[in-house]
């Protein structure tokens, strides 16, 4: 008998999800005769039971645009807001996978649905996920579709601002995505020849990055182009920040949510106080550039294409095969099954010896420490 899977994103939107839905349901319908139903919104539509039929008129014209066809949440299994209470719906949403006959559900997403789609798999539901985020941050893949595309972004975006750096004689401060890893920030400065890049691996010093700043002032060159991850902190920050974990400070499961999907004003904050500290230091004149969910949307990159094809296409291939339970990891060219309890609640951050941070260490780029 044929094969009936769910597929459903969940988390920010990302450039590839569509490309992704393809793969996954066309190589299902395709290769192995399996039949395809979207839920929307996520989990939560999931709970709700809002079902989208994916057949081959809805998979076809999806690879080349972004967002996603079938919405998305950031609403939990296990904390979804329901009536004005946040309510576990976990009982909820077996009972929908079971109504809807599903053999398998395929979860696009980051690593809050590595963890949610865990917490699933504990219910007895065959879970197979895909890594999906801008960060590049989900552990154990080589890489997340919708990075590529984003860091393409943002390196235009910090190539057109040199042009205005240049002619006012300013310090440009261009926030980018990444609260906990600040793979798109390095990649982008790297690219976009940034001056300055902080990341949430690397503690600045304020003072560092001004005497940096200055010194090219010096040599004829009064601009900077400071690229800063959202979630870089100053030396002092993380030092108060270790300082409340030694002291047994924890911060419950849900508020730790609450910080994961705050908005990017949160961080705003501190891009304005860096912006403010660098014109005392230096003298010169200091202008903020947010480039927020314009990193995360349009149409996706050639790379996150086919990243996204041949992950979704491998998903399909393991749900034939009765594998479950796995997150389809990037290896190289191909890719790798890894058990969803070796990936969830872990993050893949920027490795200090990291050949990127050498790179633009070697370049001369301050990197605040």
């Amino acid at each position: 008998m044929a094969k009936y899977i769910g597929i459903l994103t969940s988390g920010g939107d990302s450039p590839g999800l569509n490309a992704a839905i393809r793969g996954v349901g066309k190589a299902a319908l395709n290769q192995y005769g399996m039949q395809i139903v979207g839920f929307r919104d996520g989990f939560r539509g999931l709970m709700e039971n809002r079902t989208m039929r994916l057949d081959a008129g809805e998979l076809s014209d999806i690879l080349t645009r972004g967002g996603t066809i079938l919405g998305t949440s950031r609403d939990k299994p296990h904390r979804m807001p329901v009536g004005g209470k946040l309510l576990d719906m976990t009982d909820v949403i077996a009972g929908n996978y079971h109504d809807n006959h599903l053999d398998a559900l395929v979860c696009l997403g980051g690593g809050g649905t590595q963890k949610n789609a865990l917490r699933l798999k504990e219910k007895g539901l065959n879970v197979i996920t895909l890594p999906k985020t801008i960060d590049n941050d989900v552990a154990l893949t080589d890489a997340t579709f919708g990075f590529d595309t984003a860091l393409g972004i943002a390196t235009d975006a910090i190539d057109r601002l040199h042009s205005t750096a240049h002619s006012h004689h300013r310090i440009i401060v261009v926030e980018i995505m990444g609260h906990r890893a600040g793979w798109l920030a390095l990649g982008a400065g790297i690219a976009g020849g940034a001056d300055v890049i902080l990341i949430p691996e690397i503690p600045y010093a304020v003072e560092s990055v001004a005497v940096a700043i200055r010194e090219r002032s010096r040599r004829g060159k009064p601009f900077s182009i400071v690229a800063v991850a959202e979630g870089a902190v100053s030396v002092q920050e993380h030092e108060e920040q270790q300082a409340k974990k030694k002291a047994g400070a924890k911060q419950k499961e849900g508020k730790k949510a609450e910080v994961e999907d705050a908005p990017e004003t949160q961080y705003a904050e501190r891009t304005v106080r860096l912006a403010k500290q660098l014109e005392q230091l230096t003298g010169l004149e200091a202008r903020i550039t947010i480039l927020g969910h314009l990193q995360r949307g349009g149409i996706p990159s050639a790379a996150d294409r086919l990243l996204a094809t041949r992950l979704g296409t491998a998903c399909a291939e393991l749900i034939d095969q009765g594998r479950y339970g796995v997150m389809v990891a990037a290896r190289g060219d191909g890719t790798k099954a890894v058990k969803l309890e070796d990936v969830a609640g872990k993050v893949k951050t920027v490795p200090p010896d990291h050949p990127w941070i050498l790179s633009a260490r070697h370049v001369g780029t301050n990197m605040g420490d």
